[in-house]
């Protein structure tokens, strides 16, 4: 099947490793199959997924032009109704089994998706489900080149002096607190100088189907630290603090 979409969806698209994982997930979901809800549908792949297995889909998009595209890429199923919605804004009618909200930002900083879903999940039925299930955050001692917050894309030099540490753990079924701070203890494995800290996210989508970073989905973040030397099995205890859902403008880290 074709998508029409903007540029940007057209690169979800194309990241076959992040539609692998959501199709296998649905394809895996064992429950009522009744209401899904797709929040943040996009272009509507993952709705299209869902039309198969559901009596009936509800995908919300709240940008106009990509609702649109969404419309006329799933116009031929009489099972899914896309709505040009915030969220926020629409008037759920009944409950869902399923709730499909994607998570595409490192430690959900930059997600808008984590207050949306705080808001959605009284709608999601006592027994119902959400895909993703959640997501697991790592944190590792780096010297980088570049001095700023970046993504970990082409380009982005640097070098791990640690293992990855998990320091967050976040179940969707439960209330997300927006606001993380945190004093984390990460042991050197080699000696160098730390000027930064890498985050990587690994994304829950069902038991025993865990998703590290694709090139759309959760890409790892390098956040700046001050320099300071470090010896090998050395303990670097850093603050970090930020918002989810209000961007990378809100991280700050210091040594404690």
């Amino acid at each position: 099947m074709k998508f029409k979409t903007t540029p940007y969806h057209h690169d979800l698209l194309k990241d076959w490793q992040r539609l692998a994982v959501f199709y296998n997930a649905i394809l895996d979901y064992d429950s009522d199959n009744k209401l899904a809800y797709d929040l943040g549908c996009g272009s509507g792949i993952l709705s299209y997924f869902l039309s198969s297995y559901f009596e009936e889909v509800i995908s919300l998009e709240i940008d106009y032009k990509t609702a649109e595209y969404a419309k006329e890429n799933l116009s031929n199923f009489s099972n899914v109704h896309v709505i040009n919605s915030d969220v926020m804004d629409h008037e759920f009618r009944e409950k869902a089994d399923l709730i499909v909200c994607e998570m595409m930002d490192t430690a959900l900083i930059d997600e808008e998706q984590v207050p949306v879903l705080n808001y959605a999940k009284q709608f999601l039925k006592d027994t119902g489900k959400i895909i993703p299930m959640g997501v697991i955050n790592t944190v590792e001692l780096v010297n980088m080149e570049r001095e700023y917050v970046h993504w970990d894309e082409e380009g982005a030099n640097y070098e791990e002096l640690s293992d990855a540490k998990v320091y967050s753990k976040i179940n969707f079924l439960d209330d997300v607190d927006p606001d993380f701070e945190n004093i984390i203890s990460i042991k050197a494995k080699k000696d160098g100088m730390v000027n930064g800290l890498k985050i990587t996210t690994f994304t829950v989508l069902i038991d025993d189907l865990i998703c590290g970073p694709t090139p759309m989905l959760n890409p790892p973040l390098l956040i700046p630290l001050d320099k300071q030397s470090v010896k090998s099995n050395e303990f670097i205890n850093v603050k970090l603090k930020y918002s989810m859902g209000n961007g990378i403008e809100s991280i700050k880290t210091e040594y404690v």
